[in-house]
């Protein structure tokens, strides 16, 4: 089993809840009040017989108005076509942008020939629901379009890959794990956005259920290190990829 990080940059959001490129070399925080800033990057894994997506980050283009998320997978040594499934852990914009890809007005799947997972009640969600983190205009050409799978509460998609409605993020939300071969990989979405995040116990004002995002996140961290799993950061400023160690009661990420 394989990982990639797709790296999509920095960010910084207000409560606009728009994503504005933010770049520490020649951008001063100072000049960003009560914004939250945040890195953003899906992750590829290589299956031996297939290639998976964990969620689609931003939806951004570069100058060429070539999806960067694209452009990131040929980096890896992928073709974008060749993702066979695309795991969503649930549909706020940072995650599901990608989705599709506005080519030059033209909206167009980024996936075409994947299968898109979802949790049922956050697909509902994404179209009942009144919050600008959710752009119905992406999941209405999804449903015309792509090939989706809903899943309801926890179970397994294949032999190697299981899911587990965890809630407490947003109520519909999900995490992954992948076993094969004496590897496990787990996907924890903005449950487990921040290696940070376990090393310090705070209740997030941007969870639904903060206090269960907490909870959520210790049990997490507790199975990463008895389990041996490598967990992978979908927000995280340091190590995306990493294991996790307990030492005197404490977490340590390696």
């Amino acid at each position: 089993m394989q990982v990639y990080t797709l790296h999509e940059g920095s960010y910084s959001v207000d409560a606009t809840k728009k994503f504005i490129p933010f770049d520490p070399a020649i951008h001063n925080p100072k000049d960003r009040p009560a914004s939250l800033f945040i890195h953003v990057q899906p992750f590829l894994v290589k299956l031996n017989n297939s290639l998976v997506l964990f969620d689609t980050g931003l939806g951004y283009s570069n100058e060429e108005g070539k999806l960067h998320l694209h452009e990131n997978i040929k980096k890896a040594g992928f073709k974008p076509e060749d993702v066979e499934m695309v795991l969503m852990s649930h549909l706020h914009f940072d995650h599901s942008g990608g989705m599709v890809h506005d080519n030059k007005g033209k909206m167009e799947l980024s996936f075409p020939d994947a299968t898109y997972v979802m949790q049922r009640g956050e697909w509902e969600t994404a179209f009942s629901s009144t919050s600008s983190s959710y752009h119905t205009d992406i999941f209405d050409f999804v449903q015309r379009n792509a090939q989706i799978k809903l899943v309801e509460g926890s179970g397994k998609l294949t032999s190697e890959i299981s899911y587990e409605l965890t809630g407490a993020h947003c109520p519909f939300h999900q995490v992954f794990l992948i076993e094969t071969e004496g590897e496990k990989v787990f996907f924890g979405g903005d449950v487990l956005p921040e290696p940070e995040e376990l090393i310090r116990k705070f209740i997030a004002k941007y969870d639904f259920d903060g206090r269960k995002a907490m909870e959520l996140r210790d049990e997490f961290g507790k199975k990463a290190a008895a389990e041996h799993w490598k967990c992978l950061f979908y927000h995280s400023k340091s190590k995306s990829q990493a294991f996790v160690e307990i030492e005197e009661d404490r977490f340590k990420i390696s």
